[in-house]
């Protein structure tokens, strides 16, 4: 059977759900059976209003209890300050029980991420998730330089070691350039064939 992988992210002006897109494509060509999920809000709608946020998109909203169904996750963040947003982190407060009962010990998971700037995020985001990981024993698959793009100075790019990035620009009206969403596929399709192997 094709393992089974969600991806899970919090988009707030959609650059990460446009990444996933990307992530999406590179996991089915990896033979994986994708699910995505956005992270349910934390903020009321008024604030959202006033921050210009747009919609949400009609992805559905991940809960705890999901997480066991799948042998492996894709989490797509962006940057709040060089972490992961508060939204991640009021989300995986709620996973104790599992992590009581190690219902998610040898599962994998990757990540993808979005930040205002080179500097805002791009390594930290994953580094900073690795010891939420590893309460679980969730191993963590990082892209690494599977995808020479990654080394590419063509143009300002996200994606780091960690995994694949865009950079959404101090103002938020860059949107993730093709180079970002090729390296996304790549780390799509290298997490999808991790899993299998694990899987077998």
């Amino acid at each position: 059977m094709a393992p089974k992988v969600a991806i899970i992210y919090y988009s707030t002006y959609g650059h990460i759900r446009t990444l996933a897109q990307g992530i999406k494509k590179g996991l089915e060509a990896g033979g994986a059976q994708v699910d995505v999920f956005q992270l349910p809000e934390t903020l009321s709608d008024e604030i959202l209003g006033k921050m210009g946020a747009p919609p949400k998109a009609d992805d559905p909203v991940i809960t705890v209890e999901k997480l066991t169904e799948y042998d492996g996750f894709m989490f797509g963040l962006p940057g709040r300050y060089g972490q992961f947003p508060a939204q991640f982190k009021s989300f995986w407060d709620g996973t104790g029980r599992h992590w009581q009962s190690g219902a998610l010990v040898g599962k994998c998971a990757g990540v993808f991420v979005s930040t205002g700037t080179q500097n805002g995020g791009q390594e930290t985001i994953g580094l900073t998730l690795v010891p939420q990981l590893a309460q679980h024993g969730i191993i963590f698959v990082p892209l690494g330089y599977r995808d020479p793009r990654v080394f590419s100075y063509e143009e300002a790019h996200g994606a780091s070691p960690y995994g694949a990035g865009t950079l959404a620009g101090p103002d938020g009206s860059r949107q993730p350039s093709e180079l970002e969403l090729g390296v996304a596929e790549t780390q799509g399709k290298s997490l999808a064939e991790i899993v299998a192997k694990l899987a077998a």
